[in-house]
C-alpha cells in the first residue's frame, strides 16, 4: 500500500460514488478481476477534469471502458474521448458498455496497438489519460508529447508500482525488472524534461499529473541511463 490501508479506507469511505451505472461497472469488473482505477485515483481525475474542463481527451487502455466513462460523466457534453485498447477481448465489452450508458456518440474506441495506432493520430488533446502496460509508457512519450496541447495535461496511473519503485533493483522480482526500471525512467523523464511540469502523487497506485508548458521535440526529451541501486 502506498497509503497506509486505515487511511485509505477512511479517504475512500467519504466518497460518494458516481452514478448507478457506474458503481455497478466497477464492481462488475472487479469481481471479474478486470483493472480499473481506484477509488482515490477516481476522485483525483474528477478533480483534474472539472480544473481542466477538457474538449478532447485520449485515454491510453481502455479496459472495460470504466475509466472513459468515468471522464465522460466529468465532463462537458461537447467534450469528445479517444480511448485506445489492444487486448480483443476487452473490447467488444467497452463498446457494449458505451452503448449503455448512451455514450457511443462522445467516445471513440480505437482498437490494436498504441504504439502503433498514436503516430497515425493527428489532431491534438488537451487532456491525456495513460492507463496501459507500465512498462510501455516510455515508449508512448514522444507521441504523446507531441499529441499534447501546450497547457494540456498528461495523467500517468500505477506510476509507484505497489511502493517496488523505491525498492533496490536487487530486490525486484527477475521478471518485473524491466517495468521497475522502464517507470523510473518514466518519472526521470517527466521530472527533468524542459518543458514539463511534473507533480507525482500517492494517490492510488501513484499518479504523475504534468503539465505541457511548451512544446517538447523527441530530441528534448531527457532520457538518461539510470543506474541499478
Amino acid at each position: 500500500m502506498i497509503i497506509p490501508e486505515r487511511m485509505s479506507t477512511y479517504i475512500n469511505s467519504l466518497d460518494t460514488g458516481n452514478g448507478a451505472f457506474l458503481d455497478e461497472l466497477e464492481r462488475s469488473a472487479i469481481e471479474n478481476h478486470i483493472p480499473v482505477i481506484r477509488p482515490d485515483m477516481q476522485s483525483l481525475l474528477k478533480v483534474l477534469l472539472a480544473v481542466r474542463r477538457p474538449h478532447r481527451i485520449l485515454e491510453v487502455g481502455t479496459a472495460v471502458g470504466f475509466s472513459a466513462l468515468l471522464m465522460a460523466a466529468n465532463t462537458d457534453a461537447d467534450c469528445q474521448i479517444v480511448t485506445i485498447e489492444n487486448y480483443e477481448k476487452r473490447i467488444p465489452l467497452a463498446r457494449e458498455n458505451f452503448a449503455r450508458a448512451g455514450m457511443e456518440g462522445r467516445i471513440t474506441l480505437i482498437p490494436g496497438d498504441a504504439q502503433r495506432i498514436l503516430p497515425t493520430l493527428q489532431e491534438s488533446f488537451d487532456f491525456i489519460f495513460m492507463d496501459a502496460a507500465k512498462g510501455q509508457y516510455i515508449h508512448f512519450l514522444p507521441e504523446v508529447l507531441r499529441l499534447l496541447q501546450i497547457n494540456g495535461v498528461l495523467v500517468s496511473d500505477n506510476v509507484l508500482q505497489d511502493g517496488d519503485i523505491i525498492e533496490s533493483h536487487y530486490v525486484i522480482e527477475q521478471r518485473d525488472r524491466t517495468i521497475y526500471k522502464r517507470m523510473r525512467e518514466y518519472l526521470y523523464v517527466l521530472k527533468h524534461t524542459e518543458g514539463l511540469l511534473t507533480s507525482i502523487v500517492a494517490a492510488g497506485d501513484g499518479a504523475a499529473v504534468t503539465v505541457k508548458q511548451a512544446n517538447t521535440p523527441a530530441s528534448g526529451i531527457a532520457y538518461h541511463a539510470l543506474q541499478d541501486v
